[in-house]
């Protein structure tokens, strides 16, 4: 599973010089999305096979961008190309308003990877006018009225991931992973095969999209070397051929043989024999995810899109993962959980922080702050899991805050105490937060005999995503942290408290459309948590809204019996998912989740704004370039770019692999 959180108070400590010298963090800004570029500390530390070994498993992962485009809607490639063959060909007036506002747009299509917004999940339009969006398709050659006709449509696919409470939310979805199916069909197709006695469940869907063919049956399509997306994943292969015969050690060339066979074949028990084998590798320096992985964006939580990334272990920074890692166990068993539902031995929880090296997918080029994987229960029973806090986004995204002259922190916390203490205490807190989330969080509770893993539905992932950050808020506060060196002020984890109800509950809806409901998981899961929090602790005073000058603001009295809450609501959600009440879920989802308080909606909007930044952010990756002396490759060289929209062209270029 997959962490994606921003602070509020990402620009914190406004108007301070940033340490990195010339380095600049910020790339470009647009619409409500800013663009960073990350550095890898730790580079040139490793050894020339290392680095060999990163550069293929970074091919590796760039070459699956065209996947991940085509997943999110049927449209988008085709989308993509006609607005690139505008951006090559147009030798017409650049600087005019229309041309701009054009411009603005194929930005956001990048960063989307696709038609609607990375993270709200709607679809926008372009600010030109569609006349003049043909017209320049036309002068550069690459003109398709229909696909014009689709761009401007606001009717057709208004939604990657629907959540409508009242539609089909399988056909109602942009989302390329049916065709000609409903949701009863999708159910009834999956539920055949559903054996509630096996121990070992293979996750069926997880690689394939359901089609209903022209003869009327139902099939699977698979998405493997022979079958969907084939071109892109021969390239795939090839480069995780080669990062093989580089490997640092046998569990990876092991894992990675047993990766390229399920890509071959398709064969999802080779998936979890990868997976398996991959857990094992607790040494290497050097790591990777690729694959179809993280179901999100499916409405029904089944089918995963594809995503890569390549990381570097930092050592020094692994240290306290590695403290937490090792009392996995004690978590468990003082879990504020029914003992039921808590794992009698926990195994082969790893964590480490790491700094990425290469995007792709669907961490691109927003990615996770943190991760933790893999996704099946029976794998993180038996085997364990590993987790990641990727220290270098995390960095970036507070240094490029330094770099902006406002900040979220001084409007809307509510004193000079508050901003204090999240100025002492609040980056800080916001990655332990992460490696309790991801390292235990994740990886804690167990299913009862017989609950499957997706019957919960399309309200897993928000409460998936909810139980993990419990998990991550009830423990930040406790002693044990202190004692094992962590934290180290037993009083560290109150900003962190301060920040998450804000957020949770007012802040974070600067990211959503007036009028709109919060759908994306994550958004979900803090508006679950503090909105459930502040009704529950309403009569003893716990959370209280203050109104002053006209601004709202919102202030934790009592941190330890807002613990409590904590840990009263994730004992309740642990029980959801370990028993699969997806009624109990969906309740839980549709009272505190979905819908904004209007009022409060256009404060937060407004106040925003008149900050003048943009709330989402995403990064560029730095180019990884083979250097080579009289015909032989001695070094691989990171080199940082700049250029945003240079280098989404120059994939588009060089990774193209699906039409």
């Amino acid at each position: 599973m997959a962490l994606a959180i921003l602070s509020i108070a990402a620009a914190a400590s406004c108007g301070e010089k940033s340490r990195e010298g010339d380095f600049k963090y910020m790339v470009d800004q647009f619409a409500d999305i800013r663009v960073m570029r990350y550095k890898v500390p730790g580079w040139e530390d490793l050894s020339l096979r290392q680095k060999e070994y990163a550069y293929h498993l970074s091919e590796a992962a760039k070459w699956g961008r065209d996947i991940t485009w085509d997943q999110y809607c049927r449209f988008n490639l085709p989308v993509r190309h006609m607005v690139e063959g505008i951006l090559e060909n147009y030798d017409g007036d650049r600087n005019c308003e229309d041309y701009q506002a054009f411009l603005v747009y194929a930005k956001r299509l990048f960063f989307s990877n696709g038609v609607h917004h990375h993270y709200a999940e709607d679809k926008f339009i372009p600010g030109c006018p569609k006349e003049y969006f043909a017209s320049i398709a036309e002068a550069s050659g690459v003109a398709d009225a229909l696909l014009i006709d689709f761009i401007y449509d606001t009717e057709a696919y208004p939604q990657r991931r629907s959540t409508s409470s009242t539609g089909d939310i399988v056909e109602l979805s942009a989302v390329n992973f049916y065709e000609g199916v409903s949701r009863a069909d999708v159910e009834k197709f999956y539920g055949a095969m559903l054996d509630p006695n096996d121990p070992t469940p293979v996750s069926y869907g997880l690689n394939s999209k359901l089609v209903r063919d022209a003869d009327g049956v139902v099939r699977e399509h698979l998405w493997y070397e022979g079958g969907i997306y084939g071109p892109a994943i021969t390239k795939i292969v090839e480069e995780l051929s080669r990062a093989r015969e580089v490997a640092e050690n046998d569990i990876q060339k092991n894992a990675l043989g047993l990766l390229i066979d399920y890509y071959r074949t398709g064969d999802l028990k080779l998936w979890d024999a990868f997976n398996v084998e991959w857990v094992k590798d607790t040494l290497g320096t050097v790591d990777f995810i690729n694959g179809f992985i993280e179901d999100y964006d499916d409405p029904l939580g089944r089918k995963a899109t594809w995503e890569g990334c390549v990381h570097i272990k930092d050592s020094a920074a692994s240290v306290r993962t590695e403290i937490l890692s090792a009392n996995a166990q004690w978590f468990e068993d003082n879990s504020p959980v029914d003992p039921r539902f808590r794992k009698k031995n926990v195994k082969g929880v790893s964590a480490k922080v790491v700094n990425a090296v290469a995007l792709s997918g669907a961490t691109y080029p927003a990615p996770p702050i943190g991760i933790n994987l893999p996704n099946a229960d029976w794998i993180r029973r038996d085997h364990g899991s590993k987790s990641v806090t990727i220290a270098n986004i995390t960095h970036a995204y507070d240094l490029a805050a330094l770099e902006m002259p406002n900040s979220t922190l001084n409007e809307f916390a509510f004193d000079q105490a508050h901003r204090d203490a999240y100025r002492k205490y609040g980056n800080y807190d916001d990655e332990i937060h992460t490696d309790l989330h991801e390292c235990l969080g994740h990886g804690s509770g167990q299913l009862l005999p017989g609950v499957s893993a997706t019957a919960l539905g399309e309200y897993q992932s928000t409460l998936e995503e909810a139980r993990a950050d419990l998990f991550g808020l009830y423990y930040i506060a406790d002693p044990k942290l202190v004692e094992l060196g962590i934290m180290k002020d037993p009083e560290a984890y109150k900003p962190q408290y301060d920040n998450y109800i804000l957020n949770g509950i007012f802040v974070q809806f600067s990211r959503v459309e007036l009028g709109r409901q919060n759908t994306e998981s994550h958004m979900q899961n803090r508006k679950l948590i503090a909105e459930w929090c502040y009704e529950h602790g309403r009569e003893d005073n716990v959370i209280e809204k203050v109104v002053r000058d006209g601004k709202t603001y919102f202030v934790v009295n009592d941190h330890q019996a807002l613990r409590g809450l904590f840990a009263e609501l994730l004992a309740e959600i642990q029980r959801i998912k370990s028993e699969g009440d997806y009624e109990a879920g969906k309740a839980l989802v549709e009272k505190y989740a979905v819908n904004i308080d209007p009022q409060l909606h256009r404060e937060v909007v407004e106040r925003y704004n008149a900050l003048n930044l943009k709330p989402y952010g995403g990064f560029i990756n730095p180019d990884i370039v083979p250097v080579e002396k009289n015909g032989e490759v001695v070094d691989y060289e990171v080199v940082y770019t700049d250029d945003y929209l240079a280098q989404e062209l120059l994939y588009g270029k060089k990774y193209r692999t699906l039409q």
